[in-house]
């Protein structure tokens, strides 16, 4: 009888919480409430290292400047969004309700869940490959294990056992809370860069500097040049176009505002650090190897030493989770919760992640046979720019009500809950860069000059966003939604405006 209990939705509701902002616990919980003053534990020392580990993920391949005026842009966007994520201890997939509107938010949360479902199983696929490094490293025979799947599943037996591992290994962090994820990352800023240098100092060693560190020159010249390098530099944006939108939900667990304030400077300084010493050992790598070896496990495929491919490739996967668990399974977890808050906190929603992404999501057969898809996902940048413009400290310069954003119908219903500013805003920013995404998903269909326009659609979505929301909501504003001040105000369980 137990058993049917457990089976019934209602088994499966979470306690609500006697500070739950909501009006009730279907519009809210412990999780999606702002964070009380005791959970508030990131300092800077905590930003520093979170982005100084990200920052030695593996896939690093953009040109050094554009990595430079890249990563400097997307500072500047995570420190404007990170604030009121410090300053109202509230994740992203509440706040963009003030700018969006009620229901209309539940567009870019739902097409942000995805997006990151999506890159945890792509990113777990190379986590796996970081696994098979150094199980071949211990047992070299494990190359020549015989497989027993068919052709077909685009993935062999070695492969799907070191994907079952890793993804075995990273999913107790799922049950970890973000308040206390962050000692992972400060572990993760100690080992992986210190691998990063013992990897370049290799290379220089066995490579001459003199030689590895000459300049390449392009073959590009005139607008050609310039497109390619804007092409660059919208990638190494696109790269954390994610995060610069979901910035609040780690800035939320600031110990203060400023404490975030370091990534201004940190992470561009981190990233064209490490854009060096990628591009660097490349350099040497194609000295060494006669192949230009972007992917450092491409690299240390090619190691005779097995002891230092072993830790280099364990360097690598520690490097991996934890990118995995910030830019992917937490967004997705905070995603998921503010669909179903009376089921979904922010463990469950990791784990729900972790299932669907990791496996519904099959990355292998992606990555085979779908480059169409990879390539319209990797090209999302074009609504993430826009996201990113349209937020809440140029127009309501961080003055939210704060109960109002957990209420349907609080201050920001707008039109039924529909601000049509914002969706204004967004066929006007995103429509234009449209065909160069197709293009680039489909290189068969020639676009014309609009494909141009598609080297640099983070930085027309974002700026055309901003601009045009300001404009709109100048010209049209939503009175209702303008406050002097952030407000908290909360009565007996119901929600009262703020002042």
């Amino acid at each position: 009888m137990q058993l049917n209990e457990n089976f019934k939705l209602s088994a499966w509701s979470l306690e609500p919480d006697v500070a739950t902002f909501g009006p009730s616990a279907t519009w809210s919980n412990k999780d999606m409430d702002p964070v009380p003053p005791h959970l508030r534990t990131w300092t800077t020392w905590n930003y520093i290292a979170y982005w100084v580990s990200d920052a030695t993920n593996v896939t690093r391949k953009q040109a050094l400047t554009a990595i430079a005026v890249g990563h400097t842009i997307i500072a500047t966007v995570m420190v404007l969004n990170g604030t009121i994520g410090a300053r109202l201890h509230v994740s992203f997939s509440v706040l963009n309700r003030s700018s969006f509107g009620f229901w209309f938010s539940y567009f870019s949360v739902v097409s942000r869940a995805v997006l990151a479902m999506f890159w945890f199983g792509i990113q777990t696929y190379t986590g796996s490959e970081c696994i098979y490094q150094m199980l071949k490293a211990v047992w070299p025979s494990v190359a020549h294990i015989k497989n027993r799947l068919p052709d077909a599943s685009h993935i062999n037996s070695v492969g799907m056992m070191c994907y079952f591992l890793y993804w075995l290994l990273q999913f107790p962090l799922m049950f970890v809370s973000p308040q206390k994820i962050r000692h992972l990352f400060t572990v993760k800023s100690i080992i992986v860069p210190s691998a990063w240098l013992a990897i370049l100092i290799w290379a220089m060693s066995k490579a001459p500097p003199q030689i590895s560190l000459s300049p390449k020159h392009t073959s590009l010249s005139g607008s050609a040049l310039s497109w390619a390098w804007l092409n660059a530099l919208n990638s190494s944006l696109g790269f954390y176009a994610t995060v610069a939108v979901n910035i609040p939900d780690f800035t939320r667990y600031a110990k203060n505002e400023k404490a975030q304030y370091v990534q201004l400077l940190v992470i561009p300084v981190a990233f064209t650090l490490v854009g060096f010493a990628g591009i660097a050992v490349t350099s040497a790598g194609e000295i060494l190897y006669g192949d230009i070896l972007w992917d450092p496990l491409r690299l240390i495929d090619r190691w005779d030493n097995r002891a230092a491919a072993f830790f280099a490739s364990l360097s690598f996967l520690l490097s991996i989770v934890g990118a995995n668990i910030s830019a992917n399974s937490l967004s997705a977890a905070n995603d998921l919760m503010v669909l179903f808050p009376k089921y979904i906190n922010i463990r469950r929603g990791q784990v729900i992640c972790a299932i669907f992404g990791g496996w519904a999501m099959c990355p292998w057969e992606i990555l085979a046979q779908a480059p169409g898809f990879l390539a319209f996902m990797a090209g999302y940048t074009v609504v993430l720019g826009p996201f990113a413009g349209i937020m809440y400290w140029l127009v309501h310069r961080c003055n939210v009500d704060v109960p109002a954003m957990y209420n349907p119908r609080g201050r920001y219903r707008y039109w039924n809950g529909i601000n049509w500013r914002t969706v204004t805003t967004l066929l006007c920013s995103v429509t234009p860069s449209l065909p160069g995404l197709v293009g680039n998903i489909n290189s068969n269909i020639k676009i014309g000059g609009l494909a141009n326009l598609f080297s640099f659609s983070w930085l027309f979505g974002f700026f055309s966003a901003a601009g045009i929301y300001w404009v709109i909501s100048i010209l049209f504003p939503a009175r209702e939604t303008y406050m002097d001040n952030a407000s908290w105000i909360v009565k007996r369980g119901e929600l009262k405006p703020g002042r």
